[in-house]
């Protein structure tokens, strides 16, 4: 199927034109080499038996650990501890929001321990944080190899709708997203990626609800509409959601207090700007009259600022726009 009304954005991509500006080459994904998939049928990442076996259990296979979402209103130090997953994000809540959309500069983070990731993405949420948590998640993530057995940064997908207890998964590794699209895979690498002083490459995402039909749906760049997420694999997202979240997650499990160094975004702190720094470029959320809008009273959220932080702003050509990102372990976060 087709969604019934399709979004058009309030910026026009090929105008963005900030000094020095993003790399105008298209990105692609690394499996184009080989040819592509015929009319009529998608791509799908081939899940092999090692893919399997790296997992802890064939039952979590494809699904995050809990506690996976930035919680802006209750940045409790225990809960932080508890979950090993620190955060540098932008949000929007108190609304009623029925999408959002991102331009996201890729990059290629280290990762210091087997277990450990780094991804950028936007979170589509309804619900509370508790166990009843709707979520809508697309982006790009670097992982250590327990997920797909390299180290290349990848285009990926997520939902659940009980905070990643029993529903949900990555990409189309369970029921759950419907792919429609032929030329783009879900946990294929992505390439070229960004470099330090050197060319900049960025993704553009859209997840927007049909009106109609309520469905989910998820455009790459400005040409691949890819899918959907159903109405009825949710309770709160089935009306609209309540929060919007964009930014930079890793994982941290050093233990006794130290710090990984799995770095976040581009590794730089966000006040090194362009070229160094990763970005988030033209956010919008998706109104009820289905309109893009840039997004009122943007705040941001980091559990250590001094390993990752947040910097946001906005002038005519990229709207409105935050560097992210870190080193993660340094002198001032040990």
């Amino acid at each position: 199927m087709r969604p019934n009304y399709h979004r058009e954005g309030l910026f026009d991509e090929n105008k963005v034109s900030e000094k020095p500006k993003p790399h105008s080459n298209p990105i692609t994904q690394l499996w184009h080499v080989n040819g592509k998939c015929p009319e009529g049928t998608i791509p799908i990442r081939r899940t092999k038996e090692q893919d399997v076996l790296r997992a802890s259990s064939v039952k979590r296979y494809g699904r995050k650990k809990h506690r996976a979402i930035p919680q802006p209103r209750s940045a409790d130090p225990d809960l932080i501890n508890e979950s090993g997953h620190q955060h540098a994000i932008a949000y929007v809540e108190g609304d009623k929001y029925y999408g959002a959309k991102a331009t996201i500069n890729v990059w290629e983070p280290k990762i210091q321990q087997p277990n450990e990731f780094s991804l950028s993405q936007l979170w589509i949420l309804g619900g509370s944080f508790g166990e009843d948590l709707n979520s809508i998640e697309a982006g790009w993530q670097q992982v250590s190899p327990d997920l797909y057995g390299d180290n290349n940064t990848r285009l990926f997908t997520y939902w659940t709708s009980d905070a990643y207890q029993a529903t949900g998964c990555y990409n189309l590794l369970c029921s759950g997203f419907i792919q429609i699209n032929s030329e783009i895979a879900m946990g294929a690498s992505i390439s070229p990626v960004s470099a330090y002083r050197n060319s900049q490459y960025d993704i553009s995402i859209l997840v927007w609800k049909d009106p109609k039909e309520g469905h989910w749906w998820m455009q790459f760049g400005n040409d691949y509409v890819l899918g959907y997420w159903p109405s009825f694999l949710f309770s709160y997202l089935a009306d609209s959601a309540s929060m919007i979240e964009w930014g930079g997650e890793v994982v941290n499990s050093e233990p006794d207090g130290h710090h990984t160094s799995t770095q976040m975004g581009s590794g730089r702190f966000p006040e090194e700007g362009f070229g160094k720094s990763s970005y988030f470029r033209n956010i919008q959320v998706v109104d009820g009259s289905n309109n893009l809008k840039a997004p009122k009273g943007l705040g941001t959220f980091t559990e250590q600022s001094n390993c990752y932080d947040v910097q946001t702003g906005s002038n005519g050509d990229w709207g409105h726009y935050f560097y992210y990102g870190g080193p993660g372990k340094n002198p001032n976060c040990p």
